[in-house]
């Protein structure tokens, strides 16, 4: 994994990898993507490993802290979501509780938008943990996702406990 993000650094300046790379994330285009992913040495049938490099082609800032439940966390706070009221759940909430709820098969649409919103706003990503995750989307993965995104409501909780 860490390899496949070292090659992808490697190359981030390269324009044209870069724009084929972009291709994987598109069905009609996939095949332009095909030999850049080939010249990396990511195997084209490994369709997390794929996306992860379109991904980092459509957004190379990254960090090494968080899941991707703490970036969408930061999506969230950059755009200044505020709920109208406690029952109700900003636009960014709305659009993490429709991610957690993919089926792995729906995960790499929903994972682009936000990867896009994240872009949008200057906000690195975790590369090498969301590939991780998206290899083993589970429960535990959205779990800690959600874990890490609603992380100071947790406390109440914790308190209640004692």
């Amino acid at each position: 994994m860490s390899q496949l993000l070292e090659r992808l650094r490697k190359n981030k300046d390269n324009r044209g990898i870069m724009a084929n790379l972009r291709c994987i994330l598109v069905d009609n285009k996939k095949h332009r993507a095909w030999p850049a992913l080939y010249r990396l040495g990511i195997a084209i049938k490994d369709d997390d490993f794929a996306y992860i490099a379109g991904l980092f082609a459509t957004h190379p800032e990254e960090t090494s802290t968080g899941n991707f439940g703490a970036t969408c966390k930061a999506i969230e706070q950059k755009r200044g979501d505020k709920r109208s009221d406690d029952s109700k759940l900003t636009s960014t909430e709305r659009r993490f509780q429709h991610l957690l709820t993919a089926e792995k098969s729906e995960l790499h649409g929903r994972v682009l938008r936000l990867v896009l919103i994240a872009k949008s706003q200057s906000i690195p990503v975790n590369y090498e943990k969301l590939i991780l995750d998206m290899k083993f989307w589970g429960d535990r993965t959205k779990t800690e996702w959600a874990s890490a995104f609603w992380a100071q409501g947790a406390t109440l909780g914790a308190e209640e406990d004692k």
